[in-house]
């Protein structure tokens, strides 16, 4: 009988969906290390790790054996070492695992805006019933306004989607944007479509990756570009944004807010005047959070399981040289 592979899960999965990998794949050793002490007696042997934080180069350096790594996130930044790239492991992602929470939550902040619910909230934690003295923030209502989504990779799609339901326009850029725009976006534009759509937004999203072709990519410029009735979100990374540029747009008022689910650094320090400022909801990278994590992320686990074990190709593989 041939040795099992030994497959190293970094996460501690409910023991139902344990189980089933174990069951429906019998050739396969997994094992759950959890702590780095743990990971450290696997390495030697492990031939893919699935979950947990990004490999250090001793990592890679002690699992001569390694060919794939599953990660249980979308952004994978953090992946992107040296050691890692000059090796021939593949490298896979969740993208697509996050996205119908992750667009819910956009929605949530522009709602909120729409409503003016930052102040009335703050009266609620004051005991304070409206009074109509002019405290009140401005609303609005999204139909028929425009959204801007950059990046339409899955959770730009599922945006797109529910923001279309809302009666909103949806634009889009994408590096390579498709024949036929997908259901519930007018246009996609390239990426040197920008300009254009920080023009026509009024609400721009942000659903990149973090490289370096991204970095900064919403700055002092592009803000001056943007309506100042304008609304910006990420939800990508906080690098993506120049936030010293963001919070003077907001002091001065040049655009109308911004709902932060990312910020630069994280955690955002306590002094920070992003904290302070009456037009900012800051929502500390819970964007991603939902109870359905694993019953959607257990299914491309083992689709990729089967996959790697069959020596067919995976799904989710990240380009480490694009860095998404």
């Amino acid at each position: 009988m041939s040795e099992k592979r030994r497959l190293v899960l970094r996460v501690e999965l409910e023991e139902r969906y344990l189980e089933r990998l174990r069951r429906d794949f019998p050739d396969a050793d997994f094992r759950v290390c959890t702590t780095p002490e743990a990971l450290a007696g696997e390495l030697g042997e492990a031939e893919a790790l699935i979950g947990g934080s990004a490999p250090t180069a001793d990592d890679l350096a002690a699992a001569p054996k390694l060919r794939w790594i599953q990660a249980t996130s979308a952004g994978v930044e953090a992946f992107m070492i040296p050691e890692l790239r000059e090796r021939p492991i593949v490298l896979t992602n969740f993208s697509g695992i996050h996205a119908p929470n992750i667009a819910d939550h956009v929605l949530a902040l522009l709602l909120a805006f729409a409503r003016g619910l930052k102040p009335l909230l703050a009266r609620q934690d004051r005991h304070e019933w409206r009074d109509d003295d002019g405290e009140a923030a401005p609303t609005f209502e999204p139909a028929g306004q425009t959204i801007g989504i950059v990046g339409l990779g899955d959770i730009g799609e599922a945006l797109a989607q529910k923001a279309h339901g809302l009666g909103m326009r949806v634009l889009a850029i994408q590096r390579h944007p498709p024949e036929n725009p997908p259901p519930g976006v007018e246009r996609v534009l390239p990426s040197e479509g920008l300009d254009e759509v920080l023009a026509e937004s009024d609400h721009l999203v942000l659903c990149l990756p973090l490289t370096d072709a991204t970095a900064h990519i919403i700055g002092e410029e592009e803000l001056g570009r943007m309506r100042r009735s304008a609304y910006l979100f990420n939800i990508g990374r906080g690098g993506l944004i120049d936030q010293e540029a963001l919070i003077a747009a907001l002091r001065e008022g040049r655009i109308a807010g911004a709902g932060l689910d990312v910020t630069e650094p994280e955690p955002l320090p306590p002094d920070s005047p992003l904290w302070d400022l009456p037009n900012v909801i800051i929502t500390g990278h819970t964007a991603a959070n939902t109870p359905l994590l694993w019953e959607r992320g257990i299914e491309l686990v083992a689709d990729n399981v089967r996959r790697f074990l069959a020596g067919e190709e995976l799904r989710n593989v990240v380009d480490t040289k694009a860095g998404y």
